[in-house]
């Protein structure tokens, strides 16, 4: 399948080093805005939407989780970048994982947010995408939503959840249904020995949907790889509990 011309954004100081933000799926690049401050001080910061988000292109599936990092990597190229480091958060940093098992000369850093080697059997993606493409995605959003955030922060910041479901809904459903067909099964284990760039996987004490276990295993399998449990937080740690995400991405990504 040809490359999709991802919708991006690029802030921050010019020339100076790059740093990529893959989002989850089903958020926008928006998902890092509490990010950006603390990242544009001395660097530029790349952010993605995936296919069938924001502004991105549909094109008709099925995809691949190649498929969509190839995308990843053809923003790069359209840059003229040759050499980042790269934050991926939930299943988007799978992207990552396959890009740097599959282009190490790509990535100089890497940061995984609520990472994972594969899907867990658990996760019914099928079934999000069938209701996803039959009734649109007003049918999905409660259900994918629901992990996102502690139950903390969608009582006390109704707001900061009404504003990612307006998201959700915004997305492509054939897109997003796409997407979450890719996923179904993914199995990237034989990948992971092949990292060898500085990694550090981060995971929310909190997060339902990929719980710390997840995240421990994948750094295990990464050489020298950092682990660290960000508590009080779902599977949104970067926008629930920013400040310390921050202070991790600042540590590891732009010392």
């Amino acid at each position: 399948m040809a490359l999709i011309p991802l919708q991006y954004r690029l802030d921050g100081p010019s020339h100076a080093p790059v740093v990529l933000l893959v989002p989850p799926f089903g958020t926008t690049m928006s998902v890092w805005d509490p990010q950006m401050p603390a990242l544009t001080r001395d660097r530029q910061v790349l952010r993605v939407n995936h296919r069938g988000h924001g502004l991105s292109p549909v094109p008709e599936g099925p995809y691949t989780v190649q498929d969509l990092a190839l995308d990843v990597l053809g923003v790069l190229e359209d840059r003229g970048f040759t050499r980042v480091s790269a934050v991926g958060a939930g299943l988007g940093g799978s992207l990552l994982l396959w890009i740097a098992a599959n282009s190490p000369r790509t990535l100089e850093r890497l940061a995984l947010l609520a990472g994972t080697s594969r899907t867990p059997s658990t996760h019914c993606w099928d079934h999000v995408a069938s209701r996803a493409r039959e009734d649109g995605m007003g049918a999905v959003v409660d259900e994918v939503l629901l992990p996102w955030f502690t139950p903390d922060l969608t009582r006390d910041h109704p707001e900061v959840a009404a504003r990612f479901a307006d998201d959700l809904r915004g997305v492509d459903p054939g897109a997003f249904a796409s997407i979450c067909e890719a996923l179904t099964g993914m199995d990237q284990r034989n990948l992971v020995a092949s990292v060898r760039v500085p990694t550090m996987v981060v995971s929310a004490a909190h997060d339902p949907v990929l719980p710390p276990g997840h995240g421990r295993r994948l750094a295990d399998g990464i050489a020298g790889a950092r682990f660290e449990v960000v508590t009080g937080a779902a599977h949104l740690l970067g926008v629930e509990r920013a400040e310390r995400v921050n202070e991790l991405l600042r540590e590891h990504v732009a010392p």
